[in-house]
């Protein structure tokens, strides 16, 4: 009997142990995307210094604001006929009450008149580094510094590459 009464344990033991290793738990998650207003920019108004007026003996530079303001270092006035006198300007499209990272130009953009050249650098913006689109739009004002040589030749300076604003949400 003593046989028998293992056997019982140790087929009960095998019912319940294998029950126990069956047991399972199951439970669901549904997926979810959102897909946003992609990022664009677009040229309004190009980058215009205006008139420049440059003596023979010293160069100097033009700096314009994202404001479009302009002041003069060196040789270089400003002659009373300004010209036009733009910075440049671009309307970023997006995702309503988002943020995005402005990135600029770092290298210098040539202008030439003929085989006359100058340089536009240190590009700055408004806003600066970081913008906030308002109701999914908002505009960014760009300026610049041009570089004018001493006796720098008259001519209409134009940059024969466009430069380029990126901007990426954050």
């Amino acid at each position: 009997m003593k046989k028998g009464t293992k056997l019982v344990f140790a087929v009960l033991a095998l019912v319940v142990f294998s029950s126990s290793s069956f047991a399972q738990a199951t439970a669901t998650a549904t997926a979810t995307a959102t897909i946003v207003t992609p990022i664009s920019i677009t040229e309004a108004v190009n980058m215009n210094f205006g008139n420049v007026a440059v003596q023979t003996a010293t160069g100097g530079t033009v700096v314009m604001t994202p404001a479009g303001v302009r002041s003069v270092t060196g040789g270089v006035t400003l002659p009373a006929v300004t010209g036009v006198v733009t910075a440049a300007s671009f309307t970023v499209n997006g995702q309503g009450t988002y943020t995005y990272a402005i990135t600029l130009p770092a290298a210098a953009t040539t202008l030439t008149s003929g085989a006359n050249t100058m340089t536009a650098t240190t590009f700055t913006s408004t806003p600066s580094a970081t913008g906030a689109l308002t109701a999914g739009t908002q505009t960014l004002n760009v300026g610049a510094t041009l570089n004018v040589a001493a006796a720098q030749a008259a001519g209409i300076y134009v940059s024969g590459t466009p430069f380029s604003v990126t901007v990426n949400y954050n």
